[in-house]
């Protein structure tokens, strides 16, 4: 595991290389630089391109390069994970630390050297748009799986945990002020982000929610007094996008070291800001030396070659992807024990459900994954059985012809669920985001419960029903 320690003769590169850079370079540092044509065309398509900022051509430093996730690595075609929520299931750090190994080729292979993926949200309400982004509502978990994530991603990339800190609610994120003790704070929303920190974590993402009335992205209790001066972080702080940063001076001052994704605030404005006496560049010149401290970190690691583009969804990737799916199953029952399905008992199996002739990989937003395929329950099911068992299949759109077949099977899998369109990142007004009612949709209910029924009343004694959510 790659842990960031003092280290003198990297510290005197970097005060060296400080010493030669003009107000401009400092705040070049600071400020997103990706092309104004690639940010129009990754508003309709997000992170077609990494997102870059801070190359400097003339003093020779590198830019950073980002990349979203948590489930795989969101430019190009990537291979496609479980959501956090069900890599949390198996609470395996190690299996999680070799999904970070994948995410790091894989993001090295898209060009990128900087994953902002490790989501480690506490989850206090299941109805939570983005719940499926971590991996579940106790810190000692979110800790184990983000140090797990964050240690294998860094064999190959930098790596960012988000979104620092309390950001549990999605629609009213950006304005929502959670007003919180230092107790419940510092023993239940923050342990997980300080292992991430004590792992060697490059960088933090701050929240767009407010903290006991400030902004997370101006709060200097936050990201100066506790997490650089007591925990002692020596990483970059970097805004969520678009809205963390309100207002260039508050900013600068509380800690926030890197704008993204587009220069708002910072760029012309903080160099007017330094001129005019309202931020000191002592306080720059903390921002520009932790920047620069990582990339003197992880360039012996991001001047590694070999991320060619045969690694991106490899046979190797996706044998991951799917060992992490297995793991992650869980069967909430199994009553008398209708799985597994034996061949010999089952020569019929209908399939019902909309869901399943879907490849329902998660969110939409900013953690969508597009891998090179995806199978669906149905042709996952269909694939299994082989020329065995004749599969039936009806979307539930005709009941008479959903029950018909229902009444013609051994067994029957229903598969309902939510998609895009009921939770996850709130874009869209009225799209995704919290959910009101954890229930399933009432076609969905009714659904199961007719299918159930005809089975109850069936001539097929000890005819199942599986429901897969």
């Amino acid at each position: 595991m790659m842990v960031n320690k003092f280290d003198e003769s990297r510290e005197r590169r970097v005060d060296r290389l400080i010493a030669q850079m003009s107000l401009s370079d400092k705040v070049g540092q600071m400020s997103s630089s990706t092309p104004l044509y690639k940010q129009a065309v990754m508003v309709p398509r997000y992170n077609y391109w990494p997102f870059d900022s801070g190359r400097n051509r003339k003093l020779g430093i590198p830019p950073v390069r980002f990349t979203d996730g948590p489930r795989g690595v969101v430019i190009g075609h990537s291979t496609c994970f479980p959501v956090s929520m069900a890599r949390g299931a198996s609470f395996d750090p190690a299996l999680e630390e070799r999904i970070g190994q994948v995410i790091g080729v894989e993001a090295r292979a898209h060009g990128a050297n900087y994953f902002g993926g490790v989501c480690i949200n506490l989850l206090r309400h299941p109805g939570w748009g983005r719940a499926q982004e971590t991996y579940g509502e106790d810190t000692h978990l979110l800790g184990r799986m983000g140090v797990g994530l964050v240690t294998g991603a860094q064999n190959h990339v930098m790596a960012c945990a988000k979104h620092f800190a309390c950001n549990s609610i999605e629609n009213s994120r950006f304005y929502v002020n959670v007003k919180i003790s230092e107790r419940a704070l510092r023993e239940v929303y923050l342990p997980h982000f300080k292992a991430c920190v004590d792992a060697g974590c490059a960088s933090i993402m701050c929240a767009y929610n407010r903290l006991n009335g400030r902004y997370c992205g101006h709060n200097p209790e936050l990201l100066t007094r506790i997490l650089k001066d007591d925990w002692g972080f020596d990483g970059f702080v970097i805004s969520d996008f678009l809205f963390a940063v309100r207002d260039t001076v508050p900013a600068a001052l509380a800690g926030l070291d890197l704008e993204y994704p587009i220069i708002r605030f910072y760029g012309k404005r903080l160099g007017q800001a330094v001129s005019r006496g309202d931020v000191p560049m002592e306080k720059i010149d903390d921002s520009v030396r932790r920047i620069l401290r990582q990339k003197d970190r992880f360039k012996p690691i991001l001047e590694k070659t070999g991320y060619t583009k045969d690694r991106i969804a490899c046979a190797e990737h996706t044998a991951l992807a799917r060992e992490a799916a297995e793991r992650g199953i869980v069967l909430l029952k199994n009553r008398d024990q209708v799985l597994p399905f034996a061949p010999t008992a089952v020569r019929t199996l209908a399939v019902i459900g909309r869901m399943a002739n879907k490849a329902n990989l998660g969110d939409t937003g900013s953690s969508r994954v597009r891998p090179p395929y995806a199978v669906s329950p149905l042709q996952g099911i269909r694939k299994r059985a082989g020329d065995k068992v004749n599969v039936l299949y009806q979307c539930g759109r005709s009941m008479k012809k959903t029950l018909a077949a229902a009444r013609s099977a051994d067994a029957v899998v229903v598969v309902a669920g939510t998609d895009w369109l009921m939770e996850g990142e709130n874009i869209i007004p009225g799209v995704g985001g919290d959910r009101k009612d954890l229930r399933l949709k009432r076609r969905d209910e009714k659904l199961i419960r007719a299918v159930a029924e005809v089975f109850a009343v069936s001539a097929h004694a000890g005819d199942d029903v599986l429901a897969l959510h």
